[in-house]
């Protein structure tokens, strides 16, 4: 039972960063994303999955993987459309 809530709150969490990269990507403008907000983000990710490698936590290992490909993607599109 404690890992379904694992599972829902990872599945919440990491699929809010989903409108945000659909906007930036049909608009082509990024100006309103932050670069620290997003790398914070990303490093944090980062640090969850290898916590959750760790402990063996597989709910934050898998959302932790899903939500780093997210981040990179907003970061690569404020990089490419930020102006």
């Amino acid at each position: 039972m404690v890992d379904y809530v694992g599972y829902i709150a990872g599945l919440l969490v990491t699929f809010a960063l989903v409108p945000q990269i659909m906007r930036v990507y049909k608009l082509k403008s990024a100006r309103e994303i932050s670069v620290i907000y997003n790398s914070s983000m990303l490093l944090g990710l980062i640090l969850w999955l290898v916590y959750g490698l760790m402990l063996g936590l597989v709910p934050i290992i898998i959302w932790n993987i899903i939500g780093i490909v997210l981040a990179a993607l907003l970061l690569l599109a404020k990089l490419k459309y930020g102006r």
